[in-house]
């Protein structure tokens, strides 16, 4: 079968994507200090118990 495309036009380009947005001073801060709660709880929490970091967590939250 022929299909005939000659009234066919190409599709609009895409919009450029606006760049992602950068972390200020302190997200950066807070962002490293979770990554290192999480490590330090993957070595910790086997050894202390998860409920333990668990009631620290809840008692420093309030």
């Amino acid at each position: 079968m022929f299909v005939d495309y000659r009234n066919w036009r190409p599709p609009e380009p895409l919009p450029e994507r606006p760049p992602s947005p950068k972390l200020t001073r302190r997200q950066e801060k807070v962002l490293i200090w979770a990554i290192g709660l999480n490590v330090l709880a993957l070595f910790v929490a086997p050894l202390a118990g998860v409920t333990v970091l668990q009631a620290l967590w809840a008692w420093a939250a309030g």
